[in-house]
């Protein structure tokens, strides 16, 4: 446990910086709507926030050899507190926007900071350890962050204000802790078409998550707010999919260690399609089925993620774990860009319930790929795989933590008793 608590100040910066971000994604979506920002224009906002992680995942990593990381992360951190007080300042469509950008820049540098100083800091033998309370981490201040929403409203100054306070704390632990320089993290260059090689499978899985997930962490707030839930509703119904995805991503990743993974894929999506059909024909009299529904919803989607991550691992080679990481950082980046505008698009024109269908539709084109997949190519044998990693999709980085501690854990496996 020594190496756990030599990490507490930077994963304590990062559920604070995981809670600011998840409470400032539901509540920017809830106060747009609330000042009348036409949907359209919610879901381009989506797309500013993903176009500025992608351009971080880019250029964060020549900032931080160039200033250092505790720079960067100090820098980054005003920017978002600045962020959130600017968006309550200025209520204005096109200031927001260029805010969401900035603000996924940010965010993406500020937590491949944390993601490589953690990767520095952490021994071989203590990654899976690491990881597995990194994510606790994650689902604790991201479900905890939701329910401050209805406590103080999204009609006032004070919510904002709260986000605020929350980024500047998270510089404290950082700028406190140990004075150590870990190695800047190495930069990201895309080769896509090889990417595509090591495997289409997660190159369109990965652009197929990100035009759902990051359509339901940006837009499924107005889907809940448009079904007539009340802000306390909306933050439960958010957290219950966030809920789901932990839940079930570890069933499923074991089971995808077992049989050919692109099974799991298969019926996890497959899953996906059968929420979003219930939820699309479930209202706001039957709460309690939309946050069953939801939970659902989350606990076959979120997962996809770290199972294309798995599928691409078990094809690439030792030393493409960067390019693995660049380039599904980069399809799942673009999907998220399109996801939010797609799926606002499909409210405006239909209705609220018309959007659990949008990402249905998606899922059912993503297992119309799966199976293409499986007939035109063999499954990788079992003791040719790495083992499943549970992924947060925070930067880049985190690939090279799982990487290395599934590698550690492979080898382990391997070596007899």
């Amino acid at each position: 446990m020594t190496v756990i608590f030599r990490l507490v100040p930077l994963l304590t910066a990062a559920g604070i910086l995981l809670a600011g971000n998840g409470l400032l994604g539901t509540l920017i979506s809830l106060r747009a709507a609330e000042e009348g920002f036409n949907t359209t224009v919610i879901g381009i906002m989506g797309t500013a926030y993903f176009a500025g992680f992608l351009l971080a995942c880019i250029r964060a990593p020549h900032l931080i050899k160039a200033v250092g990381h505790i720079r960067v992360f100090a820098a980054f951190a005003a920017v978002t507190a600045a962020s959130a007080l600017v968006l309550i300042l200025v209520l204005d469509p096109i200031v927001w926007i260029v805010i969401r950008f900035a603000a996924g820049f940010s965010f993406s540098a500020l937590f491949m900071v944390i993601e490589s100083w953690i990767n520095e800091q952490a021994g071989n033998a203590d990654r899976v350890r690491v990881m597995s309370v990194y994510r606790i981490v994650d689902l604790l201040a991201v479900t905890g962050s939701q329910f401050l929403i209805p406590i103080y409203g999204v009609d006032g100054f004070e919510t904002f204000a709260i986000a605020a306070i929350i980024f500047c704390f998270s510089v404290v632990p950082v700028a406190l802790s140990n004075r150590s320089r870990p190695t800047a993290p190495a930069a990201f260059k895309f080769d896509l078409p090889q990417i595509w090689r090591i495997s289409p499978l997660a190159c369109m899985g990965c652009v197929s998550i990100g035009m759902t997930n990051g359509a339901f962490r940006m837009i499924g707030p107005l889907y809940g707010r448009e079904l007539g839930l009340d802000t306390a509703g909306v933050a439960a119904f958010m957290s219950a999919g966030i809920l789901g995805g932990a839940v079930l991503q570890f069933p499923l990743g074991m089971l995808s260690d077992r049989v050919d993974r692109r099974l799991a894929v298969l019926l996890a999506t497959a899953g996906g399609v059968a929420a979003g059909l219930f939820l699309s024909g479930t209202d706001v009299s039957q709460e309690w089925l939309l946050l069953g529904g939801s939970f659902a919803f989350g606990a076959c989607v979120m997962p996809l993620y770290s199972l294309s991550a798995a599928v691409a691992n078990d094809r690439a080679e030792n030393d493409q774990y960067v390019l693995v990481a660049a380039g599904l950082t980069f399809f799942y980046s673009i999907g998220a860009m399109i996801g939010p505008v797609v799926s606002s698009l499909v409210i405006e024109t239909y209705s609220a319930s018309a959007f659990f269908l949008y990402t249905s539709v998606v899922h059912v084109a993503l297992i119309a790929i799966t199976l293409s997949r499986m007939l035109a190519r063999p499954t990788v044998p079992r003791e040719s795989r790495s083992r499943f990693v549970g992924l947060l999709r925070t930067s880049p980085v985190i690939f090279r933590l799982a990487r290395k501690s599934n590698k550690k854990s492979a080898e382990s496996a391997k070596t007899p008793n």
